[in-house]
């Protein structure tokens, strides 16, 4: 590790506050365990094929866990089959049929999601607490602010933050009367402001683990954008056990982002770092294309290996010296730098074969 990479790890974030632990499917949250990454599947769960595949997708791009719709009787009869035929833990998402909970407590799920706004009277949610206790099976009380039950409506209207923290409050109290106490909370919100409000609140009157979330987030980039500016707010004050960036996208793009982010914050380990510059009429390389192919070629390497993708000669050879592998690229020549020092000059038709050797010599 390079005194570059030493400053680019360093992190950045208060010391994370003290939860309670909770175990997913062996997958513990909470306590002393890292910041986790999870995902949600867009396929029909009934539909048990696709639904393996993406899970399998989501868990090689680093889902520690995923969660998937348990919306009517199909997707609960799929779930023995697509659990059978993936190796990641799965949470069901459980709204308005609290017999679909026990079914899937039944499935053998590794955590349930219920979603205090509707899953209906309160024996139902004793019902659904006894059988996952039975189970070992943790519950996530997953408030969002548009789903609130009626009873929060007026209070929401002043107080959105304070209305889903109540929500959660009264969820846990009633989960606690029956002796069930193997919970996490989420408090999500469209708006990112509300979410900080809520979490930052809820953590001053609980050791529950939170799960943070901006909900709606929208599009790819601007999703992204809008969730890391709640999460990222929320993290570095040590609130946050797990994490899930919501896109209206491939949910790939979740995984990969959330990690950025907290490789970002100095909180997990992540990718190898590649530093690209952003382009400009200097260039005399396709950057982005350059860049997005190193990431692919880059994806196994430790996290602390430093690649530099450069496009012509102002910052170009600064940058390749101070990383493990720097790439410079001029017209027709690209020069290619081993931890600091100049290594060769090549052609640039020759770039694809050198990268594949010179990043594989990383591992």
């Amino acid at each position: 590790m390079n005194d570059h990479d030493e400053v680019i790890m360093k992190p950045v974030c208060a010391p994370r506050r003290i939860t309670r632990q909770i175990s997913v499917g062996g997958v513990t949250v909470g306590g002393d365990a890292p910041v986790r990454v999870q995902s949600m599947t867009t396929t029909k769960t009934g539909d048990s094929e696709a639904t393996i595949q993406q899970i399998k997708e989501l868990a090689t791009a680093g889902a520690e866990f995923v969660r998937v719709t348990v919306n009517d009787q199909a997707a609960a009869d799929a779930l023995p089959w697509i659990m059978a035929n993936v190796n990641v833990p799965l949470v069901a998402d459980i709204h308005y049929d609290h017999k679909l909970a026990l079914a899937a407590l039944t499935a053998g799920i590794a955590k349930l999601r219920i979603n205090p706004g509707n899953i209906g009277r309160k024996e139902h949610i004793r019902e659904v607490a006894a059988a996952a206790a039975d189970k070992n099976v943790p519950i996530r009380i997953g408030v969002n602010k548009g789903s609130l039950h009626r009873r929060y409506e007026e209070m929401a209207k002043l107080d959105p933050a304070g209305a889903m923290v109540q929500s959660a409050v009264d969820e846990i109290e009633t989960l606690a009367a029956v002796g069930f106490h193997d919970v996490a909370v989420s408090l999500k919100s469209s708006h990112p402001g509300e979410v900080v409000a809520a979490c930052r609140r809820f953590a001053e009157i609980s050791d529950v683990p939170q799960h943070l979330g901006v909900t709606e987030a929208g599009t790819l980039l601007a999703g992204t954008s809008i969730s890391i500016s709640a999460m990222s707010v929320l993290l570095s004050e040590g609130i946050g056990d797990t994490v899930r960036i919501s896109l209206a996208a491939d949910p790939v793009y979740e995984v990969t982002a959330a990690f950025h982010m907290l490789q970002s914050l100095g909180l997990r380990e992540g990718f190898a770092r590649v530093v690209a510059c952003p382009t400009c009429g200097r260039v005399e390389v396709d950057v982005v294309a350059l860049a997005t192919r190193v990431e692919e070629l880059a994806r196994d390497l430790p996290a602390n290996r430093i690649i530099s993708v450069m496009g012509c000669i102002v910052n170009g050879p600064g940058e390749a010296k101070a990383a493990d592998l720097g790439i410079a690229a001029g017209r027709t020549k690209v020069a290619i730098y081993r931890n600091g020092e100049l290594h060769r000059n090549i052609s640039k038709d020759d770039l694809e074969e050198v990268l594949v050797e010179e990043i594989e010599r990383l591992k």
